[in-house]
């Protein structure tokens, strides 16, 4: 895997676009690609991790720099334990087995979410990919895990409001900037591109606050067959867009 971003002339669309340095994805379709086949549930989790692992690899090759992936919401806890406890057991086997690979690799792991209430084991798991890939700069893969946008959301303005009372940050010194500062993706850029498979169109509650200003695509693609041409489906469609902020071109008004 090569952390070297790729030029920012490849690919260009018409506007002269560069390609997205954040993608993040919303990994659906496990599920549904099992029960196609007649198999578990558990066995598109399982798929869905090797899909996983050839995203991971071909996003630095396509000049992508962070990567955020939806791995658990806070939502899933409504689902029967023995599938999240399934889930929980993927992502360990995925940490177990992948994490001395990144790390050689200069991938840096951090996973954003709510700790508290994960079993202990995983989050001594999530604690040691932090602590042994925090030197990396080559990669960023973000995981987000028992994760839930307007949950982040409140938990950012609990902590804001506590600095207020602290004293250490004034109400009227409270902006975007500083506001992110309290969100688990705090030092991360916001993504330029969010991707969701399975053909479902929504966020279902992700990186609300993060996506205010990413282009969305959506692509029929079931997450256990996502690959880097799929990917690269999406940047292209990424690149042929203007991106505007909410202002205007010359051609537009």
């Amino acid at each position: 895997m090569s952390g070297e971003p790729a030029p920012a002339s490849e690919g260009a669309g018409a506007q002269g676009l560069p390609g997205p340095q954040h993608v993040a994805i919303i990994m659906d379709g496990n599920g549904r690609w099992a029960k196609a086949r007649g198999l578990p549930r558990a066995a598109g989790h399982e798929r869905g991790v090797e899909a996983l692992r050839r995203t991971v690899e071909a996003a630095p090759e396509l000049g992508i720099r962070y990567l955020t992936v939806f791995s658990f919401s806070t939502e899933n806890w409504r689902r029967p334990a023995a599938e999240v406890s399934a889930l929980f057991g993927l992502l360990k086997a995925y940490v177990q087995r992948d994490l001395g690979r990144l790390k050689r690799e200069g991938v840096c792991i951090r996973v954003i979410g709510r700790r508290e209430g994960l079993p202990d084991d995983i989050a001594a798991l999530v604690d040691k990919a932090e602590r042994e890939t925090a030197q990396n700069s080559d990669f960023y893969l973000n995981i987000a895990f028992n994760y839930g946008g307007r949950e982040e959301i409140i938990r950012a303005a609990q902590k804001l409001a506590a600095a207020i009372e602290a004293g250490d940050l004034s109400a009227d010194a409270v902006d975007e900037a500083a506001f992110a500062r309290f969100l688990d993706t705090d030092g991360i850029p916001d993504p330029d591109l969010l991707i969701r498979t399975s053909g479902e169109y929504r966020l279902s509650n992700f990186l609300l606050w993060q996506a205010a200003y990413s282009e969305l695509v959506f692509t029929d693609v079931l997450w256990p067959d996502f690959d880097k041409s799929t990917l690269q489906q999406a940047i292209a469609e990424f690149r042929s867009r203007e991106r505007r902020f909410g202002a205007v071109t010359p051609e537009t008004r």
